[in-house]
């Protein structure tokens, strides 16, 4: 039974790929599944990317890009210490797969992977900069180039520091360093500073999750201006300040004095010992009426005192 099923399993992945590869919800899954696809020979990428550009097949586009998926992983990985989601990463370094292998051209004399890695790449880089907080001035071509290299060349700086003051190093660029890494670039020297400071500054978070025992953490959106001071909420409390005085007044004139005598008694009066004003009993007995009678009237009365208060408002 366990080899008809595996046998049942091999022939459905070498039918339909895709259906081997589980969602990217389940990333250890879908990276073990697409480490398992087989790699293409030359002569099959050329027969494939021949169906697609002649023929529009898209069974042909979908095996160049399952053939390349476990590329995007590893590309992918060089770009974690951005603190972005490693699945996002992927999706996006996907796209730019697959816009590579809409436009790839099997006789230029490349492989796909090579041609690929260009526009997996780009996709990574333009989604890191689009969603990375900190940074979001890398705009020219100059300073996307600043932005991906200075990590790195700081890091050898901070080698060549180390080699040469027996183990101490510093944790900013020197005035040399920033020179050398400007000209190196092709930026300003201003901009070397701005994007370092950017780059070391990292996020803090305003509302953070709490601990492992439970415990909430105290973070900075403590000390945030209290909401009862924002504009919304200062509009809705005067609004129902306006209502609890000059609208009740408005729509207690609507009634009659009997009506407005029972609801007052009823609803807005308080004794001393804060038990509440009459009951509908006490009020029957008053009027000469059942305590039905009462509540019939307070009922209509509320009504009444409704209409009057949505017109108000």
């Amino acid at each position: 039974m366990t080899n008809q099923t595996g046998m049942t399993n091999n022939a459905v992945a070498l039918a339909n790929p895709w259906a081997v590869v589980p969602p990217l919800g389940n990333l250890d899954a879908y990276i073990s599944a697409v480490n398992r696809l087989p790699m293409l020979t030359l002569e099959q990428e050329q027969s494939y990317a021949r169906k697609l550009r002649d023929e529009n097949d898209l069974e042909a586009a979908g095996k160049l890009v399952m053939s390349h998926l476990r590329l995007v992983v590893s590309v992918s990985r060089q770009y974690l210490g951005y603190g972005l989601p490693h699945g996002d990463l992927i999706q996006e370094g996907n796209i730019g797969l697959m816009k590579a292998v809409k436009r790839f051209d099997p006789d230029q004399g490349v492989r796909l992977v090579s041609y690929a890695l260009h526009w997996i790449k780009a996709e990574i880089h333009e989604y890191i900069l689009k969603n990375w907080r900190m940074v979001k001035v890398a705009t020219t071509k100059a300073q996307r180039k600043l932005f991906f290299n200075l990590r790195s060349m700081k890091q050898r700086f901070k080698s060549d520091d180390a080699a040469a003051d027996a183990g101490t190093h510093r944790e900013t660029l020197n005035a040399e360093q920033i020179d050398a890494m400007a000209e190196q670039l092709n930026v300003k020297r201003s901009e070397v500073i701005e994007m370092e400071t950017r780059l070391s500054g990292g996020d803090v978070m305003l509302d953070p999750a709490p601990s492992d025992d439970g415990e909430q953490a105290f973070g900075p959106i403590a000390y945030l201006t209290d909401t009862n001071h924002e504009p919304t909420a200062v509009i809705e409390s005067r609004q129902r300040d306006t209502m609890a005085t000059d609208g009740i007044a408005t729509a207690l004139g609507t009634l009659d004095d009997r009506s407005r005598r029972i609801v007052e008694e009823r609803w807005l009066k308080v004794n001393d010992d804060n038990s509440g004003g009459m009951t509908l009993h006490d009020l029957a007995d008053e009027y000469g009426v059942s305590a039905e009678r009462i509540r019939q009237i307070e009922v209509a009365a509320m009504k009444k005192m409704k209409k009057a208060l949505a017109a108000y408002a």
